[in-house]
């Protein structure tokens, strides 16, 4: 039997409310009424200035930079929305933060991604609609449903547009070898993929490329970029195995630091990033950052959701 909920109401918090403006616009709504305030001492003040008892609420707030000041301020938002007695409540999350400790890898570490779907659930969310997280496994850390879209769609339609010839779509690691794999199939592109080893500090120390990059134009395509060291010097790497361009594009782009500098010190021609995080004036800015919306995606994914219809269709 299908749940019918007498309203769909979309709401922002700070993080972006840009993002969460334009997936309102695609859904013919108006963003919801609230409002966000800090106390003098820093503590996040919030109330709810509409009526949303019995509605569908969701609510949007990636979880980047500041990361700690946005997940506390969502935790915050979603026990508003429960105690005012919203039917259900939906947390979009377009960036999940702290998936990247998702597992033991070390003595006496956390799994910070765990604790954060624990802490979700607790605070009163539903449901979580999130964006390419950092492993798909994360999904199974959740209590409750989650549903999981991917960028791909957008970034493969943008790169199908450009018709850039002898395409190589090229993994910066072995990790992500199966994403670019698909990306490649449906492009109808090569694959390659870089051996890359980490030393004890973390950093990254390109080893080899596998595949043949001669003369390709050259996709890097990735996930996350976050200080950009990684895609600097695969970049490198493949231009010295004789890549004719280099481009490359990740989902999510944190570009932390020195990002936008190794960017544009590096042979990359374009970095295609999509809007899940915002990028700032400063770093949108740059000639070679282009970035992709993905607010219709998640807006029919709400859509899909609040009229208990399948989100599959709009997975790769």
């Amino acid at each position: 039997m299908r749940m019918a909920f007498a309203e769909l109401k979309v709401f922002s918090g700070s993080a972006h409310p840009e993002l969460a403006r334009e997936i309102a616009g695609h859904l013919g709504l108006p963003l919801g009424q609230a409002r966000i305030g800090r106390f003098p001492d820093s503590e996040v003040s919030f109330q709810i200035e509409e009526n949303i008892r019995g509605t569908d609420v969701f609510v949007v707030q990636p979880t980047s930079t500041p990361v700690d000041h946005n997940l506390v301020e969502l935790l915050i938002m979603i026990d508003a929305f429960r105690r005012s007695s919203a039917a259900r409540i939906t947390a979009v999350i377009p960036y999940y933060g702290y998936a990247r400790q998702d597992r033991k890898d070390k003595p006496r570490v956390p799994i910070s991604a765990k604790l954060v779907a624990n802490i979700l659930s607790a605070a009163g969310a539903n449901r979580v609609l999130t964006m390419d997280l950092h492993k798909a496994q994360i999904q199974g850390f959740f209590d409750i449903p989650v549903d999981h879209l991917f960028a791909a769609p957008v970034i493969i339609d943008y790169l199908a547009r450009q018709r850039f010839p002898n395409m190589t779509i090229v993994s910066p690691d072995a990790g992500g070898a199966e994403r670019a794999r698909a990306y490649a199939k449906r492009l109808g592109a090569g694959l390659a993929v870089i051996d890359k080893r980490r030393s004890e500090t973390g950093a990254a120390e390109v080893m080899n490329v596998i595949g043949d990059v001669a003369g390709r134009t050259c996709i890097l395509q990735d996930d996350i970029v976050d200080t950009a060291g990684t895609m600097q010097k695969a970049a490198t790497a493949l231009v010295e195995n004789g890549a004719e361009r280099v481009l490359a594009c990740a989902v999510h782009g944190v570009l932390s630091g020195p990002a936008i500098g190794r960017v544009e010190q590096s042979p990359i021609e374009k970095l295609i990033v999509t809007n899940t995080v915002p990028l700032g004036p400063e770093k949108s800015r740059s000639p070679k950052i282009v970035v992709l919306s993905v607010a219709r995606l998640l807006a029919q994914a709400i859509r899909s959701i609040h009229e208990e219809s399948s989100v599959s269709s709009l997975f790769v």
